[in-house]
């Protein structure tokens, strides 16, 4: 018992770092985002995805460590939390204190990545809408109003103010 709650512990801490790499990215999207630099935002999602990747194996690991303990102390993995955890280890303080440790740290990670992240979508939502309106703005200038010129027959001769053929036309 004593090995997996090392290995638990491992795991977490594992996972902790890998976060904090996570957050580093995420954090350093940010600037990128706002300055519209799409080339070096690919590269950072690129880096995210590794680190995503070695998270998914760490976690896998962590619930493979989770479910060798609910084992060992025959109990429903389903049941069997990181908190539940904690309190069984209550006769064993030093490692009580080790788990608990790293699964605050890791808590507090998660909780500054998912805010960064959601930062980062608002910002990207704005980007977006930005680029709506200016769309929309160029499709407003092309489809600018008649000038009101007739001739003697009363038709109307106007032509279209500010309005130029040769750009792009989404709807052809």
């Amino acid at each position: 018992m004593a090995s997996l709650m090392e290995n638990l512990i491992a795991t977490l801490g594992d996972l902790c770092e890998e976060y904090e790499n996570l957050l580093g990215l995420s954090t350093q999207k940010k600037p990128v985002i706002i300055a519209g630099n799409l080339e070096e935002l690919s590269k950072i999602t690129d880096e995210e995805q590794i680190v995503v990747s070695r998270i998914n194996q760490l976690d896998r690991k962590r619930q493979e460590v989770v479910r060798d303990i609910a084992n060992v102390v025959n109990r429903d993995v389903e049941d069997l939390k990181l908190d539940s955890i904690i309190q069984m280890l209550e006769p064993r303080p030093s490692e009580q204190q080790k788990l608990a440790a790293v699964y605050d740290r890791l808590k507090d990670v998660v909780g500054r990545v998912k805010q960064i992240n959601e930062q980062n979508r608002q910002l990207i939502i704005n980007a977006l809408e930005l680029i709506e309106f200016d769309i929309n703005m160029v499709q407003a200038m092309r489809a600018a109003p008649e000038t009101a010129n007739y001739n003697k027959g009363a038709y109307n001769t106007g032509s279209v103010i500010g309005v130029d053929r040769s750009g792009f036309d989404a709807k052809q």
